[in-house]
């Protein structure tokens, strides 16, 4: 069986850039400062008000991989880091990219993946007018996508932990170690500092890999014939 693990990191849209109706909506229960300023730092959760920056996918058997991601308006080249490529693209073009790899693996491994990463991409795909290649939102329980925070919450029976909780209780290297987190990478993106983006999303996919064993080591039962 071939297995990939994918992940993705997304910005905001300008807020001002929005039209008034858009704008409107979205602060619609925004009565201070402060909760105006809230709903404009959530845009990048979206995937009507936002777009994807990085995509990430390693084949945790091989440890080889590659993050397509955006470099606009720079002279980026691609290259290869320790057995992954990164290849620079528009948003539509690392999307393409990102259907076309994925067809070839039998199971994907995400954390939070249903809850965020693939209806982002099916989205922001239908946006581009780019059709999907495969079903990433199969039946949860048929094992053709293992969402590491469904597992290691038991299907929502436990509390929801980050990537970053989860990997300090099992002594896994943190994708945040580095002092970059999610939240840094709309300025990141600003500052044009892409490259970071792409190593910060290939961070985090290595991570989930380690956590990925340690849940089929330690946590998935294997029934033992007797």
């Amino acid at each position: 069986m071939t297995r990939v693990i994918f992940d993705i990191e997304t910005v905001g849209v300008d807020f001002d850039s929005l039209e008034e109706e858009q704008q409107e909506y979205l602060l619609r229960y925004a009565s201070t400062e402060e909760e105006v300023q809230k709903e404009k730092n959530k845009l990048g959760l979206y995937p009507l008000t936002g777009e994807i920056v990085a995509i990430g996918m390693l084949n945790p058997d091989t440890m080889r991989g590659r993050v397509f991601f955006q470099a606009p308006e720079s002279s980026v080249d691609p290259f290869e880091e320790d057995g992954v490529v990164f290849e620079p693209g528009t948003e539509r073009e690392i999307l393409e990219k990102f259907w076309d790899a994925v067809k070839g693996f039998d199971q994907f491994i995400t954390f939070n993946g249903r809850g965020f990463d693939c209806p982002f991409i099916i989205i922001r795909s239908a946006i581009h007018r780019v059709r999907p290649t495969r079903d990433l939102m199969p039946n949860r329980y048929s094992g053709v996508h293992i969402d590491l925070l469904d597992q290691l919450t038991f299907f929502g029976a436990t509390r929801r932990f980050n990537l970053d909780m989860w990997c300090r209780a099992f002594g896994i290297e943190s994708p945040k170690s580095e002092g970059i987190s999610g939240e840094n990478v709309k300025e990141l993106f600003r500052q044009k500092r892409y490259i970071e983006i792409a190593r910060y999303c290939l961070r985090d996919i290595i991570a989930t890999a380690h956590l990925f064993r340690y849940w089929e080591r330690y946590v998935k039962f294997i029934h033992e014939p007797e």
